[in-house]
């Protein structure tokens, strides 16, 4: 929600926006808006990984409370080791003060050795919505 559309890492489906406005001790990759995406990029090795493997936001507005996804299907796997998932929800308020609600499965990854890795993301909600996203990462050194 804080980055200009155009350069937006949500839907960036090539991995061209994802080190847009990283902070210096974690690396988020994001999520994706659902359906296929494969993504290239390089990551820095001395920081760990926080990634979303399905996840929703939404205002107060739409409901007071936040809502969850029901969930059939959520993997996310590293050069086909599985990573363990968490469930998190939080509030949060936007940079215009509007109070949200966020729910999801999350991921997280220690720092990685300099090389290549592939992430491989899948999920599929009760819903129909699904998420199938590969991750061509490259861990080099600071």
């Amino acid at each position: 929600m804080s980055t200009p559309e155009d350069r937006s890492p949500v839907g960036d489906e090539t991995g061209e926006h994802a080190g847009w406005n990283q902070p210096d001790d974690l690396w988020f990759l994001a999520g994706t808006y659902g359906g296929r995406v494969e993504r290239r990029c390089a990551i820095p090795s001395d920081r760990p990984l926080f990634f979303p493997v399905l996840n929703m936001q939404h205002s107060r507005f739409y409901a007071k409370t936040p809502q969850t996804m029901g969930v059939v299907k959520a993997t996310a796997d590293l050069n086909g080791v599985p990573l363990p998932l968490r469930e998190f929800s939080a509030q949060f308020r936007t940079r215009w003060l509007t109070r949200r609600f966020t729910w999801g499965i999350w991921a997280a990854v220690a720092p990685l050795t300099p090389g290549q890795y592939v992430l491989e993301i899948k999920a599929t909600a009760h819903n129909g919505f699904c998420v199938d996203t590969t991750y061509h990462l490259e861990a080099t050194a600071p």
